[in-house]
């Protein structure tokens, strides 16, 4: 299915590694040339190498740290020098760590809005000018937790949480302008970011790793975790033509893992 995407540009956050650079790879297999973010110039130069030689597409990087506002102003400037315009904003950059809600000072929980929640509200307003002008969309890479709180997971929760609604808002401002607003719930997906979950979180229930994992995959009644993959090309459909109709909506992609009535 030709999704028509060829020759928009995409802005992909979080696009070194996991669900972020699956994203990358999908869109640039739909014809987009993609500009991914994150901090680490190495894997970022390695994800641009290898999306750009299988695909044929053209990838643009940006090495910087989006929980500061200059962070995020160093993506804006690296995208308006590479392609001048945009047509997709992919935001997915961003980690929150688990563990015992006594011991998680402020601080953490600060970094953990820092870079989830902050860099998508000012990536979304710095940029929405070039989304209006092209019609474009937004697609808001958030999780599952922001409908099912857990006491081993309550900065995660609460920051997908308030993302979800800002998501929601920004929808009726897209409404007006022309903008496609989407929100992507993934539940468990295999990442690094994955592995370390499981570790903080089977260390705060005083089991080994891979005992969590697997009562965690027979409470869900899941067969297996998602792929970055999955999510990616879920990411393609709702930033597509195709899913015009699709607009301030919440899609979980879990495998049927979250039993919530949205």
């Amino acid at each position: 299915m030709d999704l028509g995407l060829s020759g928009k540009i995409a802005l992909v956050t979080g696009g070194s590694k996991g669900i972020g650079r699956a994203c990358a790879n999908r869109l640039a297999e739909e014809g987009c040339d993609v500009l991914i973010v994150a901090r680490t110039a190495g894997d970022l130069e390695e994800a641009a190498a290898t999306i750009g030689g299988t695909t044929g597409r053209r990838i643009e990087i940006c090495a910087t740290d989006l929980r500061s506002a200059q962070g995020c102003e160093a993506a804006i400037g690296a995208l308006k020098h590479a392609f001048g315009r945009l047509d997709i904003l992919v935001n997915n950059a961003g980690a929150t760590q688990s563990g015992d809600f006594f011991k998680l000072d402020d601080a953490v929980w600060e970094d953990g809005f820092a870079l989830k929640f902050y860099s998508y509200v000012r990536l979304s307003r710095a940029l929405w000018p070039l989304l209006k002008d092209a019609q474009g969309s937004v697609v808001n890479i958030i999780g599952a937790a922001s409908k099912t709180p857990s006491a081993n997971f309550m900065i995660g929760g609460a920051v997908n949480a308030a993302i979800t609604n800002f998501t929601k808002a920004l929808a009726e401002l897209g409404l007006r302008d022309g903008v496609a607003i989407k929100a992507v719930h993934p539940g468990m997906t295999v990442t690094g970011r994955l592995e370390t979950l499981l570790r903080q979180r089977a260390e705060a229930a005083g089991v080994s790793r891979e005992d969590y994992e697997k009562q965690e995959l027979a409470r869900a009644g899941l067969r297996r975790y998602s792929q970055p993959e999955d999510i990616a090309s879920l990411v393609a459909f709702l930033a597509s033509p195709a899913a015009q109709q699709i607009h301030g909506a919440d899609v979980f992609i879990d495998g049927g893992a979250t039993k919530a009535i949205l």
